[in-house]
């Protein structure tokens, strides 16, 4: 467990005590304090073998994670006096394209894009209980990204966000191959800015499209929280439980889409899809000098703290993947690793790994199992040396998420309070080795991942 001055630091962060909890100040207090924890903390190693499989499996393939690698996707030198990564001198829009494009397709083993959507929104309408329809037009469709470095104007200084090449790739395969309506389709990020970069060439194309941000202005509008509905976080002594609300535009949502990054995190050790959701929670009384105006997690670290917790113990992250509203209406898990960051608030980093080979990561990953998505992108972090933050229990939140109907925590997760706790969330596996990068159902030995490449 965190050391006892650590677990009163977060919970005044957590309760506003602290003035600015999720600011750059706040957030590094925390983050060094993990920092100075980790540094003489070896690297972290599964704790269970290769190819043993946890949880059930989900999607139309069971199970299946698509991971599409081109490097010529990703071209930028490194050099911001020259401009940033997220130009389309640097990241080819047309390669993106058509790697979500074949992304989608090997998923669901269909021969279109077209027949990829149509499949994706019949089989989750049919988990729901709702037969086989596909999308009908009045239901919304909200996009989560990650803009945790994007400010509103594009500057090749600031960190790494969802690339606009993939983010458009995204919004047009919505529009022009599921038929989704633009005034259906809403993209967000609650606790930060959308950037120029993303907002402009998006607006331009499809106009209709919503996008809500933190502050709204310039053609963007204002997340606003639907305080009808609050989690019910699995430890109930986590500050402002059963008091934290998720954005109106995900409660009014018919279905999500989980657009993560692939990033490393100071506290947390990697922040993917699972972790994005920390820009989907609003809490009230943060105090006025809250940059975040009340879309401010930080009550959430002390949970995810990975050097400091054990295995087995409660992970926020998992209410947050099972919340009916969050990952009950995501129909796709999606990691924009075009590039990669080793941890939240910095730039692009090249990855030293085969098949990267000290070029950018210039990969796309997709899911519908939110576990597998996870499991296999840990598995990339702890195989690249310069992840440096691959320390602690990484993957706990893993295994209480693949276990959530009897994790081992012994953590009733009921996140929205309905008195039915969590079915398994998906399937948690670690590969059988680095080089040769198999699941057990690659190798026709269990139910559990199989990664399938393009």
């Amino acid at each position: 467990m965190p050391h006892p001055s650590r677990r009163v630091f977060l919970r005044q962060a957590a309760a506003g005590g602290l003035a600015a909890s999720l600011s750059p100040a706040g957030l590094h207090s925390a983050a060094n304090a993990a920092a100075a924890e980790s540094a003489a903390a070896p690297r972290w190693a599964p704790a269970e073998g290769p190819n043993q499989p946890l949880g059930q499996a989900r999607g139309i393939c069971p199970g299946r994670v698509v991971w599409i690698h081109n490097p010529q996707a990703a071209r930028w030198d490194g050099n911001p006096a020259g401009g940033g990564w997220y130009e389309d001198r640097f990241t080819d829009p047309v390669l993106a394209d058509q790697m979500l494009s074949q992304s989608l397709r090997r998923m669901t083993e269909a021969q279109t894009d077209a027949d990829a959507w149509a499949a994706l929104f019949c089989h989750f309408n049919q988990a729901q209980g709702r037969g086989s329809a596909g999308y009908r037009p009045g239901e919304r469709v909200a996009v989560k990204l990650n803009l945790n470095c994007s400010k509103r104007r594009a500057d090749p200084a600031q960190g790494l966000y969802n690339t606009p090449q993939l983010t458009l790739a995204l919004l047009r395969q919505l529009v022009k191959q599921a038929r989704v309506r633009e005034e259906d389709i809403v993209v967000y990020d609650a606790s930060r800015l959308a950037n120029d970069s993303i907002f402009l060439r998006a607006h331009a194309e499809f106009p209709g499209i919503r996008f809500e941000d933190i502050d709204g202005g310039d053609g963007r509008f204002q997340a606003r929280p639907d305080k009808n509905v609050a989690l019910h976080f699995g430890d109930p002594g986590t500050p402002h439980n059963r008091r934290t609300y998720l954005p109106a535009c995900v409660t009014g949502a018919t279905y999500l889409i989980n657009a993560g990054l692939m990033k490393g995190h100071s506290l947390a050790a990697v922040t993917l899809c699972a972790k994005n959701h920390y820009g989907s929670v609003y809490r009230e009384n943060t105090g006025p000098k809250d940059a975040h105006k009340g879309w401010n997690p930080s009550h959430l670290h002390e949970s995810i703290l990975v050097v400091s917790r054990r295995m087995g113990t409660y992970n926020a992250l998992v209410d947050l993947m099972g919340h009916k509203d969050l990952g009950g209406k995501t129909i796709l898990y999606l990691i924009d690793a075009l590039y990669a960051a080793p941890h939240q608030s910095v730039g692009p980093e090249r990855w030293q790994s085969a098949p990267f080979d000290g070029h950018w990561t210039a990969s796309v990953f997709v899911s519908q199992d939110p576990v597998a998505i996870e499991s296999v992108a840990v598995d990339f972090f702890a195989a690249e040396p310069t992840a440096a933050r691959m320390v602690g229990e990484v993957d706990n939140y893993l295994h209480e998420a693949a276990l959530a109907h009897q994790p081992p925590s012994q953590t009733r997760y009921d996140p929205h309070g309905g008195g039915t706790p969590l079915a398994s969330l998906g399937v948690h596996e670690h590969w059988n080795s680095p080089a040769r990068k198999q699941y057990s159902r690659n190798l026709g030995t269990g139910q559990g991942i199989e990664l399938v490449t393009g």
